[in-house]
């Protein structure tokens, strides 16, 4: 099911807008799937044990990325201390990902496509931690 469509179906207000919190959980949700994917290839790469660090940061970011798109959708209650604060933890998890891929983008594409899901996804919550600050 889209997430656009369930953070549709909420029936009260909420103070962001719907398209850029629908937008950031899916770039959330897509990251998380990419670093767990490249976690997984590099586990099967020849030279693992270059890979320790990318495949631990790729795993963190994962669970980071997961854990933030929960918290994006879920209203009820907002806090908007612990959004501010868990967008922060992702754009650093996404950054630092992000940083250690490209490090082993030229020698495996999983990493190359790791690094830009992780990129695209610092920028999307980047732009929504402004909407709101």
């Amino acid at each position: 099911m889209p997430v656009r469509e369930m953070i549709d179906t909420y029936p009260a207000d909420i103070n962001l807008d719907r398209g850029q919190i629908a937008d950031t959980v899916q770039a959330l949700l897509d990251c998380a799937q990419a670093c767990t994917a490249c976690a997984d290839a590099c586990l099967s790469e020849q030279e693992i044990d270059r890979l320790r660090k990318c495949i631990r940061t790729d795993l963190d970011c994962a669970d980071i990325c997961e854990a933030t798109a929960r918290v994006l959708s879920r209203h009820t209650g907002y806090d908007a201390t612990i959004t501010r604060a868990q967008l922060q933890a992702c754009i650093q998890a996404c950054t630092s990902c992000a940083e250690e891929c490209e490090r082993h983008a030229g020698m495996h594409e999983h990493c190359r496509l790791c690094a830009q899901a992780c990129r695209g996804c610092a920028s999307d919550c980047r732009r929504l931690l402004d909407a709101i600050s």
